[in-house]
């Protein structure tokens, strides 16, 4: 029994301490294209406080700032507009996650916007709500939480999104 019970130990051991593999530089690159020193204002990259970041599965970071959104390609920044003659609830970005099918979830000072596939789209349950908290969970449904914070009376609210589907917590409302 002893010597079944240190042979499991030493097997154990051996799979815990083993080497993990190394990944390394893709050799095909000139190590140039490895380096970067700073992003400045002065190069375009970003104005004001970047108070959420996230990655969408093309790739792009996308900052949410202050004063908008930014897509940043890994060298350049470019300021995101939405298509014409549609608008942000607000310039304010105060949430902000990818979502796992490539949504880019946008919450904002005054509401929540969405951008998928050169599409945006609205919240109204949120309109005018702080929408700062945002997650995806395993099932798919987003999860947007707001607040009104010049009417400390009113409560906040919480939102599931999925399919299209809204089902909203808070604020004296319950929407489908």
């Amino acid at each position: 029994m002893k010597s079944f019970l240190a042979l499991i130990m030493i097997g154990t051991l051996s799979l815990l301490l083993r080497p993990s593999p190394v990944v390394a530089l893709d050799p095909t690159l000139d190590i140039s294209q490895y380096a970067h020193t700073a992003w400045r204002v002065s190069e375009g990259f970003t104005t004001g406080v970047t108070q959420q970041i996230a990655q969408t599965p093309d790739g792009y970071l996308w900052l949410g700032t202050e004063y908008g959104v930014l897509r940043f390609d890994g060298v350049r920044t470019f300021r995101w507009q939405p298509p014409p003659g549609q608008h942000l609830p607000s310039e304010d970005i105060t949430g902000l996650i990818a979502g796992r099918d490539g949504t880019l979830w946008l919450g904002t000072a005054k509401g929540l916007a969405s951008w998928k596939n050169g599409k945006l789209a609205f919240y109204p349950e949120l309109d005018g709500f702080d929408v700062d908290a945002l997650l995806d969970d395993h099932e798919g449904t987003v999860w947007a939480g707001g607040v009104r914070w010049e009417n400390r009376s009113t409560p906040g609210k919480l939102c599931a999104i999925k399919s299209g589907n809204t089902r909203c917590y808070g604020s004296g409302t319950f929407r489908r």
